[in-house]
């Protein structure tokens, strides 16, 4: 008998998410707007200053310096309106 479930690949654990509490988000935050020059990444704005997350948090995306980027508010609300990343 060919038993088929022997050649399937066993099921990774579930991951959860890094979420911050909001005074270490904002620590976070803060760093990386600092990393990014105090500028939207996608278009060199300087006000209206957003992080985005480039892997939503809804997709597990954590709250980590290399998932987050610096948006300005305008180009933060057309990644989400594109649903695409930032990069």
């Amino acid at each position: 008998m060919n038993n088929k479930r022997s050649k399937l690949r066993p099921a990774l654990p579930k991951r959860s998410r890094l979420r911050l509490d909001p005074t270490a988000y904002h620590s976070l935050a803060q760093r990386v707007l600092a990393r990014d020059g105090w500028r939207c990444q996608a278009c060199g704005c300087l006000t209206g200053l957003q992080v985005h997350h480039i892997r939503p948090r809804s997709q597990l995306g954590d709250d980590a310096e290399q998932n987050l980027i610096v948006l300005c508010a305008d180009c933060h609300q057309e990644v989400h309106l594109r649903k695409e990343p930032a990069i």
